[in-house]
Order: structure tokens, then sequence, then C-alpha cells
């Protein structure tokens, strides 16, 4: 479950990353378009675009510190408590190799 969330909150990024560029070179495109409405037009885009990528920059900021922070508390737990974590590995191990083994 919690993996699903991270792929999906990965793909949002990317999606959302894409947008901006695209954004961006949707502004170099008309760059050179003349008009009052068109320059307008342009600041607006400028304003969100600016709004937007700071966004996406708090948004990746947070999910390297919640990263971080869940891998360090796995780490002390694994410190902490390593016999448990070491049985429990040796049970699956076990368990794989006698679902594993050669019947012959």
């Amino acid at each position: 479950m919690e993996s699903n969330v991270h792929v999906a909150k990965q793909q949002l990024l990317d999606d959302f990353s894409k947008v901006v560029a695209d954004a961006e070179g949707l502004l170099k495109a008309v760059r050179d378009i003349p008009g009052e409405k068109a320059e307008a037009m342009r600041a607006s885009v400028e304003a969100r675009l600016g709004v937007a990528k700071e966004r996406l920059r708090a948004i990746q900021d947070t999910a390297v510190e919640k990263t971080t922070a869940a891998a360090k508390a796995a780490d002390t737990y694994v410190h902490d408590n390593p016999w448990p974590l070491i049985g429990a590995a040796a049970v699956v191990g076990f368990v794989l190799g006698l679902w594993l083994r050669d019947p012959d």
C-alpha cells in the first residue's frame, strides 16, 4: 500500500513537472507576439508558473524530508532490535527454502 502511494505521488510530481516544462515552452513560443493583451497573458502565465514551480519544490522538499525521516526511523529500529528481525529473516528464508526446494 505504501509503495502504491509513493508511486502515485512520484507520478503526480513527474506529470506536474511536465506541465511546468510545457508551459515554459509555450511562453517561449508566444514571447514575440505583440499586443497588450498578449503581454498581460504572458505576465499572468509567468506568475502562475512561478507559483507552480515553488509548489513543486515544496512538494519535493517535503517528500525528501519524509523519506529521510522514514529511513532514519527504520535504521534506528533495526539497530535497536536486531534479533527479532534476524529471526524473522531466518523464518522467511526457511519457508522459502522449503517452498522452492527440489522434490527429487
